[in-house]
């Protein structure tokens, strides 16, 4: 017997609406990098006037915040995927493998040829990861995966707090790379297409293979807690769940926001940018999580948002679609606006675009099961073809 995908009504629709609202908080993100040299300057110090204000808003609340959902979300399908099988009687590790492989060779496309900040290799390979701890008791899982992010998270904030007592005027202004800020804004803005190309590749080394060395100790343990979650049935009990989510939502919140204002109400010293980006980021995580499950136990809330969840549901050609759109606005083989616009305007193009892509899956999923991004991955998984949707 073979393993099948997942039938449209066999979906969690609260799954896909925070997917949804996770790519939409991703791409806002991402849009610091698309269009400013991000990677190389001191963030706290390069944006001035509006933008400083604009910035500080995108770093509080959206930066960092919204891949950890992804990442959970990713963790919570793998397992679904196994305990189909089991329930099933059907082989898991091959179809899985197979699953995963591919979405490695579209992140490793997308990461070379598009846009190097890409996130779809790192979760594949942590995804294979996951087949080895997916058996593992929901309870152990979740244990493990917290050690496993805490731990080296502890030792990265001693290590700065190290640093910053060596030199206590360490800030992040003395990582800035002027050459390499010069060479970004010439390069993505007016250069050819093959000097992009070996910038791209130059920064696909340093965020796609570091990034993923780097996902053991942050992508890998939240993967893990997905799944342990999805063996809880978290997403599918929410209505249970309700008054702990609202609890957990109100404080993650209140906390996390809190942890992610230290750099901006003090000086943006390296102690302070550790513990926001690794215990900030995954606290407002989860306060999101929890405020977006507690609203989808309510159908008005569902039938409102339920757009952005079809946008969710296509999310492989939702995320590959937004490199590709902004790249093309941005870079020199486009409109070339790279460094030309201040971030209320990017942000405002992530928003118009992301609504773009919610009316475009509403039109794609009223006609077809699947995004075709998404059709291409099942073709090579499971080998069938795309069907249209019964009337």
């Amino acid at each position: 017997m073979k393993m099948s995908p997942t039938n449209v009504e066999n979906r969690i629709e609260a799954l896909d609406i925070t997917r949804g609202f996770a790519l939409l908080g991703i791409f806002i993100a991402n849009m610091l990098l698309f269009h400013t040299p991000y990677l190389h300057v001191d963030p706290y110090s390069w944006f001035t006037s509006g933008d400083a204000a604009t910035f500080k808003w995108i770093d509080v609340f959206v930066q960092g915040s919204f891949y950890p959902i992804f990442a959970l979300l990713f963790g919570y399908g793998i397992n679904m995927q196994y305990e189909k099988s089991i329930q099933r009687n059907t082989p898991f590790v091959p179809v899985m493998a197979r699953r995963l492989g591919i979405l490695l060779g579209i992140g490793l496309l997308h990461g070379l040829f598009i846009w190097s900040g890409d996130v779809l290799f790192p979760y594949a390979v942590m995804g294979f990861l996951l087949l080895i701890f997916v058996r593992i008791p929901a309870k152990w899982l979740a244990l493990f995966a917290g050690a496993l992010y805490m731990i080296p998270a502890a030792f990265m904030y001693f290590v700065a707090k190290l640093l910053m007592k060596a030199n206590s005027n360490l800030l992040m202004s003395d990582y800035a790379d002027l050459d390499l800020i010069e060479r970004s804004i010439e390069v993505f803005g007016s250069g050819s297409f093959g000097d992009i190309f070996t910038l791209r590749f130059f920064e696909w080394l340093v965020i796609g293979l570091g990034g993923t060395f780097m996902g053991f100790f942050i992508v890998l343990p939240i993967i893990m807690f997905g799944a342990a979650l999805s063996k809880w049935k978290v997403i599918e009990r929410a209505k249970e769940f309700k008054i702990r989510l609202a609890i957990l939502a109100l404080l993650s919140l209140a906390a996390g926001i809190w942890i992610k204002l230290l750099p901006h109400l003090k000086k943006p010293a390296l102690d302070l940018i550790q513990i926001q980006d690794t215990i900030g980021n995954i606290i407002l995580a989860a306060g999101y999580v929890s405020l977006l499950l507690l609203f989808c136990t309510f159908p008005l809330f569902r039938d409102v948002f339920r757009p952005i969840g079809k946008a969710g549901r296509m999310s492989l050609t939702t995320y590959i679609t937004q490199s590709i759109v902004a790249t093309l606005i941005f870079y020199s083989y486009g409109f070339g606006l790279y460094g030309r616009v201040d971030l209320a305007a990017g942000t405002w193009i992530a928003v118009g675009l992301f609504v773009v892509q919610v009316i475009f899956a509403e039109l794609w999923l009223s006609k077809f099961r699947m995004g075709p991004l998404e059709w291409l991955w099942r073709k090579g998984t499971y080998g069938r073809s795309l069907m249209k949707k019964e009337e």
